[in-house]
């Protein structure tokens, strides 16, 4: 139950954004009204669910194992954990798993969705290695990151125009309820426990580079896919078909979804059974409290998914469509503000990450004031984002130089502040947020005339990305410059 109302209360910013538009400023109700708000109930029982069960098998396993890992120092079973668990817990993520299905209906096959999900996931497995190593030896984060985004900005140069949003997104999306607690808890856990390491400085940043790598590897990918030809086609029924509930082919349909999702979050469990058994050679404490929670889990993401083609997808396209059907475009803008502020603050994974700030700066730091910087960050981005779409501005410039400024930031923020500004980024985009502002942007791609669902629909989550590490280094500079002036001045 508290997980429902949990669920229900991280929904409520996006109702109450979505029926002040309805009501106030658009003055109309939408035709299946009804189907949209039973869609948002099922997503809310699937995230409540999932959560339930997060909290009954993943996280405590997980976390357990961590600690036990760190106790025993094996560089090479840290570096094989960070692997397994970055990459079992990104193929299962609920928002990934979305934007990989709307990627492969919006490019007609040309982008496998799987395909996708499986590059990201390799990817996320790697870089949590990488930090993994990074925080035992104790290597700067900020050249890992400057290093890194120089990477992005130069493949971002030559990728296709048609996946530079899309792996942007995708890179967006891989922290989130599932990886943001397990990656976390393993990066501060281990600086925890290493002598001469400082929690905010070594501990953070994992997220950070878990958002920056698939950024890489998915560019890289789509130049494959399109080096034999250019574009792929506009879709013209996106409201159709990303509404299309799976049940509809009945009973064998349904089992066949919630086989998919035994699929999709089989990588976690296997991860957890090798390396508890296998490799620590124990028993599970409650085993059978752990299955019930992978039940939960499983059951929580087929209700996910079926809730948002029934709710959050048409949600948005909906909006984006009546939007841009107003004289101005001046209440597409407010409602891509408000939205991202709203979505933001009631975002758990973000209360979660400034709470641990906030411990780990020993009170220097303020979890609200952290939490509101980001919500402006995210609010800022996605507008920019937004215009980039009504203009039919290149993706390639707008990226460049959102990631062009973090660089510079970067060298210039005190080093307390670099990790946890870049975790801060990969966690704006939650598993209500994601879906919703996807279809925003695919519904405006598909509402203007002459842009490319697939070209110009993907990207908003990548400025919600961007900006919020914008946001919070600038915040920490300007203080660190003001707190200098007034030594001075004493």
């Amino acid at each position: 139950m508290h997980s429902l109302l949990h669920a229900l209360k991280n929904l409520l910013p996006i109702v109450v954004v979505v029926g002040f538009f309805q009501l106030a400023i658009l003055q109309q109700v939408p035709d299946d009204l009804g189907s949209m708000a039973i869609g948002l109930l099922i997503v809310a029982v699937g995230v409540a669910l999932f959560l339930q069960g997060l909290e009954l098998s993943i996280f405590p396993v997980g976390k357990s194992l961590s600690n036990q890992f760190a106790r025993k120092g094996s560089l090479a079973i840290l570096l094989s954990f960070g692997f397994a668990m970055g990459f079992s817990a990104v193929i299962a993520e609920p928002a990934l798993i979305a934007v990989a299905e709307q990627a492969q209906t919006i490019s007609e096959g040309r982008i496998d969705g799987l395909t996708l999900r499986i590059l990201v996931a390799v990817s996320v497995g790697f870089v949590v290695a990488l930090g993994v190593f990074r925080t035992i030896f104790g290597y700067p984060l900020h050249w890992f990151m400057i290093t890194g985004y120089v990477i992005v900005v130069i493949v971002t140069w030559f990728a296709p125009e048609e996946i530079v949003g899309l792996a942007y997104d995708s890179g967006g999306v891989t922290t989130n309820v599932v990886t943001v607690p397990l990656i976390a808890a393993l990066g501060i856990g281990l600086a925890a426990s290493i002598r001469g390491r400082n929690p905010l400085i070594d501990g953070f940043g994992l997220v950070a580079l878990s958002v920056m790598v698939p950024m890489i590897t998915v560019q890289v990918y789509g130049m494959v896919v399109y080096s034999g030809g250019t574009g792929a086609a506009a879709m013209e029924a996106i409201t159709a078909q990303v509404t299309e509930a799976p049940a509809k082919s009945g009973i064998i349909a349904a089992l066949l979804d919630l086989a998919g999702m035994l699929r999709d979050v089989l990588p976690i469990i296997i991860t957890v059974l090798f390396f508890q058994y296998l490799v620590l050679r124990r028993k599970l404490s409650n085993p059978k409290k752990i299955a019930f929670g992978f039940a939960l889990v499983i059951l929580g993401l087929y209700a996910f998914v079926v809730g948002l083609k029934l709710g959050l997808f048409p949600i948005g396209t909906s909006m984006a469509e009546q939007l841009m059907a107003m004289d101005s475009y001046a209440p597409v803008y407010l409602f891509a503000l408000m939205i991202g502020f709203a979505t933001t603050m009631a975002e758990p994974a973000l209360i979660a990450i400034g709470k641990q700030a906030e411990e780990a700066a020993a009170g220097a730091l303020n979890g609200n004031a952290i939490r509101l910087l980001v919500a402006v960050g995210v609010a800022v981005g996605i507008t920019i984002g937004v215009h980039r779409i009504i203009t039919g501005d290149s993706i390639h410039y707008y990226i460049m130089g959102g990631y062009i400024l973090v660089i510079l930031l970067t060298l210039l923020a005190p080093r307390y502040i670099v990790a946890l500004a870049y975790d801060l980024g990969g966690v704006t985009t939650s598993e209500v947020t994601v879906p919703l502002v996807t279809a925003l942007g695919i519904g405006l791609a598909s509402s203007i005339e002459g842009r490319n669902v697939l070209i110009d629909g993907f990207g908003l989550i990548a400025f919600a990305s961007i900006f919020p590490i914008v946001t919070v280094m600038t915040y920490a500079i300007v203080s660190q410059y003001r707190s200098e002036r007034r030594k001075e001045t004493q």
